[in-house]
């Protein structure tokens, strides 16, 4: 689903109505679960509630890419993903909040008032984001021409060449068949999938933090510090990556400290060391990952078409490391999880080697690009508009 949406996407050219329909729609299913009372209900409602969720995250992540230059990009996917962190930090405590007060109000128990809740908020976004929201530069018919040919300038200028120009240059097959034959856009699939799959520990974080032995409320609480730990240190990472125009080592450093983390957990029992490790696993991945994400839009940048079926197909790969994450942590593998722990610092470990494959790659074709040569995937030297992206040619971000 992810690649035909953002492939739809970039042919309509209207993301400011096609974002928030997706959201609306998500959360009417969202709403609906309240209104299942089978296992099969259940199932085919979150299959669809799936589906449609598919397209807003890699929507969301080109959206930023359409707007904002590559030393801009890392930042801005910081601040959208840190709505992800700080949904991770908060959700038990707003859980346990309606689990114990809204059980049994008007005849409902309280997990279909949690469905009902987070439909309606959602549904309730969505209609505000029609009214904020651009579409791309050329198609928001709010701004003024002079804002409007800023905005266009501003990316010919980064990259030397024009992007989304109009919808009849936009094509499916074209886009996707020019993001599969590039040899990066599988590097980066590696790089996000392991960075993803080294944060499925993410995914039954208050079933690890619980295992300290404190009560629940105590441990919903304890939750909550590796979150807000995380949003800090992404957005310092992500900022200075984008100040400094550097992409490598403000995605590696930042794993190296997830590697001591999970091996600090299956290490020990000892209370202390192993909250010092859950403070430092969520920073660990998520501080290099909202890099990485803007990595592949200043890797893939050109045409259009192209990034967009490569920020989706990435995206949607990477999120398939969900699908046995669950399996890592049975409670008869509390409170060490070594099984668990050793397959993240695994794949945390793998992500480093992506990435410093990827670095070799684009330090090649750099070269290439010095000596005047023609690279793959690349604005050659000459062809950019006038200004100094013509003077100096385009460079891949290390």
């Amino acid at each position: 689903m992810q690649v035909p949406s953002n492939l739809f996407l970039n042919k309509i050219g209207k993301p400011a109505i096609y974002l928030p329909v997706c959201m609306i729609v998500w959360g009417v299913i969202s709403a609906a679960t309240a209104a299942a009372n089978s296992f099969g209900g259940l199932v085919a409602i979150r299959f669809f509630l799936g589906f449609v969720e598919a397209a807003y995250f890699p929507g969301c992540l080109f959206f930023l890419s359409s707007w904002y230059t590559r030393k801009e990009l890392g930042f801005r996917t910081a601040i959208l993903y840190s709505g992800s962190l700080m949904s991770g930090a908060f959700s038990g405590l707003i859980t346990a909040g309606i689990t114990g007060n809204l059980d049994y109000k008007r005849g409902l128990r309280a997990w279909r008032w949690l469905f009902i809740i987070e439909g309606v908020i959602t549904i309730a976004i969505a209609i505000a984001a029609f009214f904020v929201l651009p579409n791309f530069p050329r198609t928001t018919t709010w701004l003024t021409e002079n804002e409007r040919q800023l905005a266009v300038w501003r990316l010919d200028e980064d990259i030397g060449e024009d992007d989304w120009v109009g919808s009849e240059k936009q094509t499916f097959g074209h886009g996707m068949k020019l993001a599969f034959a590039d040899i990066k856009m599988w590097v980066l699939m590696v790089l996000v999938f392991c960075f993803v799959a080294s944060g499925t520990v993410t995914n039954l974080f208050p079933t690890i933090v619980q295992t300290l032995g404190y009560s629940n409320i105590i441990s919903l609480l304890l939750t909550v510090p590796p979150y807000v730990l995380g949003v800090i240190t992404t957005f310092c990472n992500s900022w200075h990556a984008d100040r400094t125009g550097e992409r490598y080592f403000h995605i590696t450093i930042p794993l190296y400290f997830a590697v001591i983390a999970f091996i600090i957990a299956a290490a020990t029992t000892k209370t202390a060391p192993r909250y010092l490790s859950m403070m430092l696993m969520i920073p660990g991945v998520y501080t290099g990952y909202v890099v990485a994400l803007a990595w592949i839009s200043n890797t893939l940048p050109r045409p259009p078409a192209k990034r967009a079926a490569a920020l989706a197909a990435i995206n949607a790969v990477s999120n398939a490391s969900s699908i046995y994450a669950s399996y890592m942590y049975p409670e008869s593998a509390g409170p060490r999880y070594i099984v668990a722990m050793s397959v993240n610092c695994v794949t945390a470990f793998i992500a480093i080697c992506a990435a410093t494959v990827l670095r070799f790659i684009l330090m090649h074709l750099n070269k290439k690009l010095d000596d005047g040569e023609i690279a793959e995937g690349a604005v050659a030297v000459g062809e950019a508009i006038p200004g100094e992206a013509a003077k100096k040619g385009f460079r891949f971000v290390l």
